[in-house]
Formats: structure tokens, sequence, C-alpha cells
């Protein structure tokens, strides 16, 4: 979860950044810091959730795998 919310201060960081200097406007750079990387933190969560059951699949430890898709 540490590297998922680190991903996440990165992307904030960086959509502000891109919508301040393409418009001028903080509140267009704070409304893309929070929506897009909100929606993005989220998908890469899934993302690696299903990457390490795919893993485990590969190691071939179903258990291992039914396992990653509770947490």
């Amino acid at each position: 979860m540490t590297k998922t919310l680190s991903f996440a201060a990165v992307h904030f960081t960086v959509a502000f950044m891109v919508g301040y200097l393409m418009t001028g406007s903080v509140w267009v750079g704070g409304a893309l810091a929070l929506v897009e990387p909100a929606c993005n933190t989220v998908a890469f969560h899934f993302h690696e959730k299903i990457w390490k059951r795919i893993e485990l699949r590969r190691s071939g430890d179903r258990r291992g795998a039914a396992a990653a898709m509770s947490v």
C-alpha cells in the first residue's frame, strides 16, 4: 500500500502541474490533480492485485492466488 500512496503523491503533483501549465488556472490544475490521479490510483491498486494473482498462478500456487484476490 505504501507503493500505491507514493505513486499517488507523484501523480497528483504531475497532474496539477500539467493542468496549471496548460491553463494558467490553479482551479483547473487542482481539479485535474484530484480527479484524474484518484481514478488512476484506484485502477493501479487493482492492476497490482491482478498481476499478483497472475504471478501466483504461474508459480502453481492455487491457494495463494485465491488469497490474493480476497485482499
